[in-house]
C-alpha cells in the first residue's frame, strides 16, 4: 500500500527569480507552466497549498534605493511586482483547472482579494490554492519574512523554500567548489554563520514558532512531490 503525503498543509516560497528561467528579467512562460504542473500534482493528492511569491525578477526595492529611489517607494514597487507574478502563476494553475485565489497584502481589489487570515484558511479548507502577494504590505520586510509570517498565520506544517540550489551550503557552491552541503542545520547555526537561506527576521520568526524550513532545488522536476512524500531532499532547517 502506497503511503500518503507527509504534509497536509504547506507554504511554498517562490522567489521571483525562479520564474525567470534562463532569462535575465521578467517571466518565462514555460517555467511557470512547469511549476504550475508540479503544484497541481501535489494539490491533487489533497495537500493544501499556500504560496508566497517574490518580485525580484521585475523589481527589488533595495536595488531601487541604491539608484536614488526612496526605500519605502521602492519597496511598494516591489510589492506590485509580486502581484504581477502571482497573477501569472494563477493563470497557469487555472489553465490546469485548479481553483486559486490571489490574496494581496495591499488592496488592489480589481485583481486580487485583500489578505484576511480567516478567509485565507477558509480557501485552503475548500481546496483552493492561495497565492499570497505584496509581501507583508510593509516596507523594509522581505517576502521571506512574509512567507514565515503567513506560514504561522495559516498554520502550515512546513515552509518549502524553492531555490536554484539543492540545499543549504556553507558558502555559495557556484563560487566556492569546496562549499559543504548541510542535510540538516539549526536556525541558530544559520544565523551565526550568516547563511543565505532566508533573511534573519524570517529565520528568527521560524525559530520562535518551531516552523521547519526545507530548502530544495526547484529546477529538478518532481522535487516538490518528493518533499511532500517525505523523501530526503535538500536541507532541513529546524531546532
Amino acid at each position: 500500500m502506497s503511503k500518503g503525503p507527509k504534509y497536509r498543509r504547506i507554504l511554498l516560497k517562490l522567489s521571483g527569480e525562479a520564474l525567470m528561467g534562463p532569462r535575465q528579467f521578467g517571466l518565462d512562460p514555460d517555467v511557470i507552466r512547469s511549476i504550475a504542473g508540479q503544484i497541481s500534482e501535489v494539490h491533487r493528492l489533497g495537500v493544501q497549498v499556500a504560496m508566497v511569491i517574490g518580485g525580484g525578477n521585475i523589481y527589488r526595492g533595495s536595488n531601487g534605493s541604491s539608484a536614488g529611489i526612496d526605500r519605502v517607494t521602492g519597496d511598494h514597487m516591489g510589492m506590485l511586482a509580486t502581484v504581477i507574478n502571482a497573477l501569472a502563476v494563477q493563470d497557469a494553475l487555472e489553465k490546469l483547472e485548479v481553483h486559486t485565489r490571489v490574496l494581496s497584502a495591499i488592496e488592489i481589489r480589481q485583481v486580487a482579494e485583500p489578505y484576511i487570515r480567516r478567509r485565507a484558511i477558509r480557501h485552503l479548507e475548500k481546496g483552493r490554492i492561495i497565492i499570497i502577494a505584496a509581501g507583508t504590505g510593509n516596507p523594509y520586510f522581505t517576502t521571506d519574512s512574509a512567507a514565515a509570517l503567513r506560514a504561522m498565520e495559516v498554520r502550515a506544517e512546513v515552509i518549502l523554500k524553492a531555490t536554484q540550489v539543492d540545499g543549504v551550503y556553507s558558502a555559495d557552491p557556484k563560487k566556492d567548489p569546496s562549499a559543504r552541503k548541510f542535510d540538516s542545520i539549526t536556525y541558530l547555526e544559520v544565523l551565526e554563520k550568516g547563511l543565505k537561506v532566508m533573511d534573519a527576521t524570517a529565520i528568527s520568526l521560524c525559530m520562535d514558532n518551531h516552523m521547519p524550513i526545507i530548502v530544495f532545488n526547484l529546477g529538478r522536476r518532481g522535487n516538490i512531490m518528493r518533499v511532500i512524500m517525505g523523501e530526503t531532499i535538500g536541507s532541513v532547517v529546524k531546532e
